[in-house]
């Protein structure tokens, strides 16, 4: 039986925090269509502090370009919901938190489409030194269930990119 994302996320948030710690690296998060559920679960792990600099919810489309430094031409030309709109979240959150890790999540939670895209299209995107990953996922379920899914998403991605089998730094 599959474990549900909200556990899971959970063991992977306490599983990448613990990896990061290891190595005294930290943890940023620019969350849009998870308003802020990639941080909660994150903050859930008792001494997260140690790695978790802090996090930034940019529901608004602006608000990606000016506090996360997302390219405005490229928010005009493909929306917020866009590869390469996570990337560049996980990578100005990284950088303007002064983080090793950047995590980023864009998509649409529903119950509607948004700009054409159906509920459930979700990016998420994991930067580090090494460079920045991102993954394109069609969810279903609920707007609860979508938001849960990407939650769960961007922690495995950020602890198969960042965790215990990345190369120390």
């Amino acid at each position: 039986m599959t474990q549900d994302p909200a556990a899971r996320a959970a063991a992977d948030a306490r599983a990448l925090l613990t990896a990061l710690a290891g190595r005294r690296q930290t943890l940023a998060v620019a969350e849009s269509l998870t308003g802020g559920q990639v941080a909660a679960t994150l903050v859930d792990v008792p001494g997260a502090s140690v790695v978790l600099r802090g996090a930034v919810v940019a529901y608004a489309t602006d608000l990606k370009a000016s506090l996360l430094g997302v390219d405005a031409d490229l928010l005009a030309a493909r929306g917020p919901v866009d590869p390469d709109v996570a990337r560049a979240m996980a990578e100005g959150v990284r950088a303007r938190l002064g983080a090793d890790v950047g995590l980023a999540t864009t998509g649409v939670a529903g119950p509607g489409a948004q700009d054409g895209h159906p509920a459930g299209t979700v990016h998420v995107a994991v930067a580090t030194a090494g460079g920045t990953v991102a993954r394109a996922l069609f969810l279903t379920g609920d707007r609860a269930a979508v938001r849960a899914g990407a939650t769960a998403a961007v922690l495995a991605l950020a602890l198969q990119v960042a965790g215990p089998a990345s190369d120390p730094v």
